[in-house]
């Protein structure tokens, strides 16, 4: 009884601290947040499992469900992530580098980039494509995060984000903040609950040589260099909600994990995520979700549809390689990891990884 008063106070401590993020689905705010970038999950993973491992994420991979899964890292660990979005007009790349500090917790630095390759500019004078060169759009988010374990079961996790977006000639920067808990129950630890708030910061707005015009003065012979004021911009805030149960088999040998995640995002409609997992010991994991957005249509533009293309359908396979050291008999492992997401548009989201533990 104890355990459902703790997880109860944790998810009624997180809907007192973000008030803003429980007005969820609220039809005047959708499509005005900023950087939405920062929502497409960019560890294969988790990914791969329609981010659902609010509660039983672990390591790097938990760094965008829940941050408190960082502290459930008891060494070395690196990732690298490539994701093709867009029919391959969009590249999404990611890499992290965690390290236990032993019992002072784990520390992570992850850093995530956005490409959106060449793209034709035009200008009011000149409207026609191809006669005024390209230029290039990016997004890059810097984290630093840290993560420790109270005890076996309880793990408490942060994340600061720098958040840059922009072209060549006009850019926004700003800071987010990511919190988490995690908390684990049962026999074996297999009873899981998670609670995640993510990019929760001030409002950014854009700035430089792009924000400025060049006009005529009436009274004289010369231009005059006018600079426009950028309208701010809130981030993408959202609140989850996670739970796990892990049905373990023949001593451990086979695990199959059935997990659910409610996401409350600020700046669109809630959605439930629903997933399932088998692991045969360490060595083969294959996992698949699905999406559920409230009242979701097949338009994507429909005005009472979707407003998240990513939702739906998501499914990822992860495949080990133990490598023991000879000199201190150790066991390391590297994984190599694939995760598809369903799209409403565009032919979904692939993605690729590696991962190091040492």
């Amino acid at each position: 009884m104890k355990n459902i008063y703790r997880i109860f106070t944790l998810i009624m401590l997180g809907l007192l601290i973000f008030p803003n993020v429980t007005n969820a689905g609220n039809d005047d705010r959708r499509g005005t947040a900023g950087v939405p970038e920062i929502l497409l999950n960019p560890w294969v993973r988790s990914a791969g499992w329609g981010s659902v491992n609010t509660a039983c994420g672990k390591g790097i991979d938990a760094l965008f469900s829940n941050v408190a899964g960082l502290g459930r890292n008891e060494g070395t660990e690196g990732y690298f992530s490539y994701s093709a979005l867009y029919r391959n007009s969009v590249s999404n790349l990611a890499g992290g580098l965690a390290q236990s500090l032993g019992n002072y917790g784990v520390l992570a630095l992850s850093i995530t980039s956005m490409d959106y390759g060449t793209i034709e500019k035009t200008t009011e004078t000149s409207p026609e494509v191809g006669n005024n060169g390209t230029f290039s759009a990016s997004m890059t988010s810097i984290a630093i995060s840290y993560a420790k374990g109270f005890s076996s079961s309880i793990f408490v996790g942060a994340s600061v984000k720098i958040i840059n977006s922009g072209i060549s000639n006009a850019n926004a920067t700003g800071v987010a903040i990511d919190a988490g808990v995690q908390y684990a129950t049962g026999q074996d630890f297999e009873y899981k609950f998670g609670i995640a708030l993510k990019n929760w910061g001030p409002s950014m707005s854009f700035s430089g040589d792009g924000m400025s015009l060049s006009l005529p003065v009436t009274w004289a012979s010369h231009n005059m260099t006018v600079e426009q004021r950028s309208a701010s911009f809130e981030l993408p805030s959202s609140l989850n909600i996670g739970a796990s149960y892990d049905l373990l088999l023949a001593e451990n040998t086979h695990r199959i994990t059935f997990a659910g995640n409610f996401a409350s995002l600020a700046f669109s409609k809630d959605q439930y995520t629903l997933g399932i997992e088998y692991g045969f010991k360490n060595f083969l994991m294959v996992r698949a979700a699905y999406t559920y957005e409230e009242k979701g249509t097949s338009d994507l533009y429909d005005e009472e549809g979707t407003t998240n293309v990513s939702s739906g359908l998501s499914a990822g396979v992860s495949a080990c390689i133990p490598i023991k050291n000879k000199k201190n008999g150790k066991e390391h492992t590297v994984s190599v990891d694939y995760g598809f997401r369903a799209t409403k548009v565009f032919g979904g989201i692939h993605s690729v990884g590696l991962t190091f533990a040492l």
